[in-house]
């Protein structure tokens, strides 16, 4: 049943609030499960301590977590650090950071396939496919 779940990820905190009334239970419910999403970075339900057993049962047999996966990361002489990441569809995007001597570059990416052609990313190299949700993104940060 896993595969046909919405990532909760997905929910807004309003929507997760919401969810949470309609289920009948408090609105700060909604707010706890987004800190632990967002702030806390949790990757299970069960790293949610502070909300109850039930609970956390209920939102994994109803919701997944969806997170990337570095499948390959390449560092170069110049410091540059590059990580082909696999998206929980199996599709694959590439993070690059490029330092310098006054900062510290991200490019992450926002699209499976990309049409900025930057020379150092292997991302411009794939057919544009989709783009990606805000937790994808989030995740490469």
């Amino acid at each position: 049943m896993k595969n046909t779940q919405k990532d909760i990820r997905a929910l807004s905190r309003e929507e997760l609030r919401d969810f949470f009334v309609s289920q009948g239970e408090k609105a700060f419910r909604g707010n706890q499960v987004y800190e632990w999403l967002w702030v806390k970075g949790a990757h299970s339900f069960d790293d949610m301590t502070n909300i109850s057993k039930e609970t956390r049962t209920f939102l994994d047999e109803h919701f997944v977590i969806n997170h990337i996966k570095v499948d390959q990361m390449q560092r170069s002489s110049d410091g540059t650090i590059k990580n082909a990441v696999k998206l929980h569809d199996n599709l694959t995007v590439e993070s690059v950071l490029i330092p310098t001597a006054s900062r510290t570059t991200a490019c992450v990416s926002s699209q499976v396939g990309c049409s900025l052609n930057c020379k150092f990313c292997a991302t411009a190299r794939l057919k544009r496919m989709r783009n990606l949700n805000p937790d994808e993104i989030f995740d490469q940060v």
